[in-house]
């Protein structure tokens, strides 16, 4: 019995000391996520929004992109959106491109969502954080800025106000 009991010990032992040495390995030798600066060209991507249309930034190629990266669960990003969709409406036909980019949530979720506050732009559903993981952003609400050349002017995390996300879409309008 006692010899028994040692050896299942010794397994668990031995298991949990793999799963730590497999920790540290993991974080030690994953990649460092990158951020796109200002400056970089914003990589390309192609994502499908909740009505079922293929988005795809390069297609957007001469025209100033306002890229954003959200989620319904969060309160920053839920505060913006009434004040995104305002200003989508503005400069949709100047020019500005809108991108918005939920992470990783249903579709369902997010139609619900859209509904609620009255969002008619074009809302794309990053799946497994592809695109997310790309631009570097590990905070949300984030929103990169690009020019009609397809350079990044911009990098902001955080809220925005209405009068930020108006003057963000005139520092990139053609």
């Amino acid at each position: 019995m006692k010899k028994r009991r040692l050896v299942i010990r010794t397994i668990i032992l031995l298991v949990l000391g793999a799963a730590v040495v497999y920790t540290l390995y993991a974080n030690f030798t994953k990649d460092k996520k990158q951020k796109v600066a200002v400056g970089d060209s914003a990589p390309d991507f192609a994502l499908v929004d909740i009505e079922g249309n293929k988005h795809r930034l390069s297609d957007y190629r001469g025209q100033g992109v306002f890229l954003n990266f959200w989620g319904t669960w969060c309160p920053p990003c839920k505060k913006e959106m009434p004040y995104i969709n305002n200003q989508y409406h503005q400069f949709k036909d100047r020019g500005v491109q809108l991108m918005s980019v939920d992470i990783q949530e249903s579709p369902l979720a997010v139609q619900q969502f859209a509904d609620r506050l009255k969002l008619d732009f074009p809302i794309m559903i990053d799946p497994e954080k592809e695109v997310m993981n790309t631009y570097g952003v590990d905070l949300l609400p984030a929103t990169f800025l690009i020019d009609k050349d397809g350079k990044v002017v911009k990098y902001h995390t955080g809220e925005l106000t209405e009068n930020m996300i108006k003057e963000f879409m005139e520092k990139i309008k053609p």
